[in-house]
């Protein structure tokens, strides 16, 4: 969930991974909106996460638990007797049903889950978010091809110096 939140921030939509997301919806019977638009959900929770990897105060989580308030149930869709935790009931409309899960999972997240890092990348003129999955919670870029071309950035600025 924090990654559907991410790539909501960072994209505007859920369109990136298509089949994945397509794929995550259709288990939920979750129907997307046909224009993609989630309303002001992508820059809600973009502040969202910018106060939680700045370490602010929360407001905009507040703001998404506030607006989409999660509706915590057992669910066992994975088979009979493999319950699990949802925020959101099977079949809400997408704009709704992605505020709740996003707000319950930020609400987590800020709350000081262990096994969520958060990163803003470190690339200049990216800023796009990620989660850090790595093993020591160092990652610095939202991509390789971030930190490719800081690492080149950085080779020909010493590279121009020395001559």
């Amino acid at each position: 969930m924090t990654r559907l939140a991410v790539e909501l921030a960072n994209t505007g939509t859920l369109d990136r991974h298509g089949e994945l997301v397509a794929a995550f919806f259709a288990e939920h019977e979750v129907a997307p909106p046909p224009d993609g638009d989630y309303g002001e959900l992508p820059d809600l929770v973009r502040a969202a996460l910018a106060q939680a990897v700045d370490g602010a105060a929360p407001d905009a989580v507040h703001r998404l638990l506030r607006d989409y308030p999660p509706e915590m149930h057992l669910s066992d869709h994975d088979g009979p007797g493999r319950w699990h935790i949802h925020f959101s009931r099977n079949g809400t409309p997408a704009r709704r049903w992605v505020g709740q899960v996003v707000a319950a999972q930020l609400a987590l997240v800020v709350a000081g889950d262990p096994a969520v890092t958060l990163g803003r990348c470190a690339a200049s003129g990216c800023g796009n978010y990620f989660v850090d999955q790595s093993r020591n919670r160092t990652r610095r870029f939202c991509s390789n091809a971030c930190a490719s071309r800081t690492t080149v950035a950085a080779h020909r600025a010493r590279a121009a110096k020395r001559g």
